[in-house]
């Protein structure tokens, strides 16, 4: 209880209240109400950064949960189990900015590795990928994707490893097929494991700020520009820390509200094993 509220509850608190003050981080603070969030709510840099954000969500978090998914099921039987495991979780230990800097190498549009094999393997010439507003954000959500998958495929492979075998003994019975047995068993009695990975990763999602900042700096004109980074920014760049910290609360509020209208939702979608 005690860290509940160091932690949790202070913070909180102390971000709301310098929420409403005219702060630049050093000298006295103003008190001037809503304000800040009026200020942000109308701001085009934070409609940018929203859009950005959702836009980015909707790339990565369904992708990285099917793909996590897949790899589970079809690691879930095979031999060497625990090999496996290991190498699909490194990227989920190592430093975002580590991975960030050589995924840079990668999609560099002059000699990276994945232009290079385009033009190789297939006659193509691939494009400007950090540098075009058209594939920026999709090629971050690939590297978030990549860097998740191993620990939402860990999560996948401890909710496989808890269903029963006899359903399946009984669908074979009945003339159920692998793809009948996949629909009709695994993913359903998997909900409760795909309903946790879905909210830890929209919570993710809407958190992204490593990669733009290192890979693009938020560009090409902010067409990588997250919400986070709009924090970042109009805190230590601009030196509103009052304006910075509403936009983390409506953040916040934002993020809150999602994962309670996720939770009202799973009654109709999760099922529990009885």
């Amino acid at each position: 209880m005690i860290g509940l509220i160091a932690f949790s509850l202070v913070p909180l608190i102390s971000a709301f209240v310098i929420s409403m003050m005219n702060w630049d981080g050093m000298g006295a603070k103003k008190f001037i109400g809503l304000q800040n969030f009026v200020s942000q709510l109308q701001d085009e840099e934070f409609h940018i950064a929203l859009v950005n954000t959702v836009y980015y969500t909707i790339l990565s978090v369904p992708t990285g949960i099917v793909l996590a998914m897949l790899v589970a099921v079809g690691l879930n039987r095979v031999r060497g189990k625990i090999l496996y495991r290991l190498i699909y979780f490194m990227p989920n230990i190592t430093m975002s900015v580590a991975v960030a800097v050589v995924f840079m190498w990668l999609f560099n549009a002059d000699f990276g590795l994945i232009n290079m094999y385009l033009q190789q393997w297939f006659g193509i010439t691939g494009p400007s990928w950090l540098t075009d507003s058209r594939y920026v954000m999709p090629s971050i959500a690939l590297l978030s994707v990549w860097m998740g998958l191993g620990g939402n495929m860990v999560l996948f492979l401890a909710g496989l490893q808890g269903i029963s075998r006899s359903y399946y003994e009984a669908a074979e019975i009945d003339g159920a097929g692998k793809w009948q047995q996949l629909v009709h068993i695994t993913i359903p009695l998997l909900s409760p494991t795909t309903f946790f990975v879905t909210i830890m990763s929209i919570i993710g999602s809407f958190q992204v700020f490593d990669q733009s900042f290192v890979m693009t700096s938020g560009g090409p004109a902010k067409a990588s520009y997250t919400l986070v980074y709009h924090i970042y920014e109009t805190a230590f760049a601009d030196f509103t820390f009052g304006k910075s910290t509403a936009s983390a609360v409506i953040l916040f509020v934002m993020i809150l509200s999602l994962t309670l209208f996720q939770m009202k939702m799973s009654k109709r979608w999760v099922h529990y094993e009885d």
